[in-house]
């Protein structure tokens, strides 16, 4: 493993944001979003030290209850996706750590979930699109460019999944986060079923930028330069778990992922060196200016392996009546992006997450939209906080 000084990782975000000029617009009153299911906020901070061992235990009763012994789900019971047991509520997420699961090509074979939108019901809160923004690769290695972000691997009733994920700062444990932001649709399946599972995170994913054929022949350290890192509890909005997949539900896609490192006890942005604030101020997309948003696009054009970044200003897309405004810029990074950090430099000059890629256009590339996060958002990220206490 190799320590990255977070000042070079966080500079990288923050000089490609520069790039682009910011500029504020009218006033205006982004609605506020409810309050995020998951973790229940009664229940008191579990100090699973760094191995997780209490955790373990509720994961093992939790399966008991289900009637799944938690070795046979190891060995194979995951794949059972039976309506009847799929495990959908928030309380009831599960991921155990399977050891060697996730092997080089393993996640090379995974696809990308589409997410897209035909219709927008609530056009007097959408702006007219904006023109596209060809992706741009990001300069590697990755650790020293964008280390904060990587590609988060999941299974599904569909196959082998992918999406992009970024390390963020936990305040109860400054200097030692293991919070990892994503999109809802990469953890949930929403109204259609429930916690996709052996859920993963890999920072820096192919640091160097190899070509699908000559990633075949890398070595591990190559593809994973810090290691796996697995998701030990998640929480995404109560919206999201109720409604996902729904043109209502899309303003709060998102999540928060606690992980644990497969190997090793160092803390995930002790290993990488690196982790972002997330500004849960919400500002109405006219007053956000420039977002750059980073990611592992994978549908076609794209092949999966490669990072790469678009900035743009915000504008506004309302998916449906009463819902929530989300962000909307020009970008043509496809599926595979999704859950990818939006990024902007705030007031104090420092780079915070803002958003987190959600959906795209049907049929076409050129544009992706985000959740604004506000009340609910922060509420998910203090419930994972709050949990894994010490």
């Amino acid at each position: 493993m190799r320590s990255v000084r977070l000042i070079p990782a966080a500079l990288g975000l923050a000089t490609a944001l520069a790039l682009t000029a910011t500029a504020c617009g009218p006033t205006e009153t982004p609605a506020a979003d409810k309050p995020a299911g998951g973790a229940s906020s009664s229940a008191p901070a579990t100090d699973a030290g760094d191995g997780g061992a209490d955790l373990t235990k509720d994961l093992a009763d939790k399966l008991k209850k289900r009637g799944v012994d938690l070795e046979g789900w190891k060995n194979g019971e995951w794949k059972n996706w039976d309506r009847e047991t799929w495990l959908r509520e928030a309380e009831d997420f599960v991921n155990p750590v399977i050891e060697g699961l996730w092997d080089p090509a393993r996640m090379q074979s995974a696809k990308s979930p589409e997410q897209t939108i035909t219709t927008q019901a609530g056009a007097s809160g959408t702006d007219p699109v904006p023109r596209p923004v060809q992706a741009q690769r990001e300069k590697t290695p990755y650790h020293r460019n964008a280390a904060p972000v990587g590609k988060i691997f999941f299974d599904s009733p569909q196959g082998h999944m992918v999406c992009s994920g970024t390390i963020v700062k936990d305040p109860r444990r400054p200097g030692k986060s293991n919070l990892v932001w994503t999109a809802g649709h990469c953890v949930h399946a929403g109204k259609k079923g429930g916690w996709y599972r052996n859920i993963t995170f890999v920072p820096s994913y192919n640091d160097l930028g190899k070509s699908p054929a000559a990633l075949r022949n890398a070595k591990p350290h190559e593809v994973y330069p810090y290691g796996q890192y697995w998701a030990d509890w998640a929480v995404t909005s109560g919206e999201w778990i109720k409604s996902g997949g729904a043109n209502q539900a899309w303003p709060y896609d998102y999540a928060v992922l606690h992980v644990k490192p497969q190997r090793g006890t160092k803390s995930l942005e002790e290993t990488v060196g690196a982790a972002l604030p997330v500004d849960f101020s919400a500002p109405a997309p006219a007053r956000a200016g420039t977002i750059g948003a980073w990611g592992y696009p994978q549908a076609a054009p794209y092949n999966g392996v490669i990072m790469h970044k678009c900035l743009d200003r915000a504008t506004r897309l309302t998916t449906a009546p009463a819902t929530p405004v989300m962000y909307r810029i020009g970008c043509t990074m496809t599926a595979g992006s999704s859950g990818g950090g939006w990024f902007r430099v705030l007031p104090n000059g420092k780079t915070a997450l803002v958003s987190n890629t959600s959906i795209g256009p049907a049929g076409r590339n050129g544009w992706l939209a985000g959740p604004q996060l506000g009340s609910g958002a922060k509420a998910a990220h203090e419930m994972v906080s709050k949990k894994f206490a010490r």
